[in-house]
């Protein structure tokens, strides 16, 4: 299954973005592909750079990578709650008081990174376990109708989506 096997009314217009940033391969293989991608990438980063804002209340890379690691944690809940046919809406987040309630600027780089390669394992294992009828529910969250489908590639997008930021504003 690849992205553009996703209608567009399977995920909101603000959502398309992320869609589009997953690219057009597999979801199974991009979920484990872009986090070693990913993993790399960041490994590459000066190490003054972690701490580093591009301007006043923006976040730090390694704030970035907590806000990550937590969206994709939420997103994969969706997911499973979708997949299980649970009608009930689920709520948007905030994203801004999840990064001021973190402790990401006092931990060591690779401790983010063992989390978000753990957090990953378990999103890839979830979605894979999913029936092709599962991944094409469709519930409620932050007011707008989703598929399960749609939810994997917008958690590989958003971390490419990020990753992109880093290149465009941190380095």
């Amino acid at each position: 299954m690849k992205a553009t096997d996703i209608p567009e009314n399977e995920y909101s217009v603000f959502n398309a973005t992320y869609i589009k940033a997953s690219g057009d391969e597999n979801l199974y293989e991009d979920l484990e592909i872009s986090l070693h991608d990913f993993i790399r990438f960041v490994q590459d980063i000066p190490m003054d750079k972690f701490d580093y804002r591009y301007a006043e209340g923006k976040w730090t890379i390694k704030e970035i990578i907590q806000h990550i690691i937590d969206t994709e944690r939420i997103f994969s809940y969706r997911a499973l709650r979708i997949s299980r046919n649970d009608k009930t809406p689920l709520p948007g987040f905030e994203e801004n008081d999840y990064a001021l309630n973190t402790n990401a600027n006092d931990r060591h780089l690779q401790s983010l990174l063992t989390e978000l390669s753990i957090v990953r394992q378990s999103t890839l294992s979830l979605f894979k376990s999913f029936s092709e009828e599962q991944l094409k529910r469709i519930g409620i969250a932050s007011n707008h109708e989703i598929s399960v489908r749609a939810i994997g590639f917008i958690i590989i997008g958003h971390q490419k989506h990020h990753q992109k930021v880093y290149k465009e504003r941190y380095l």
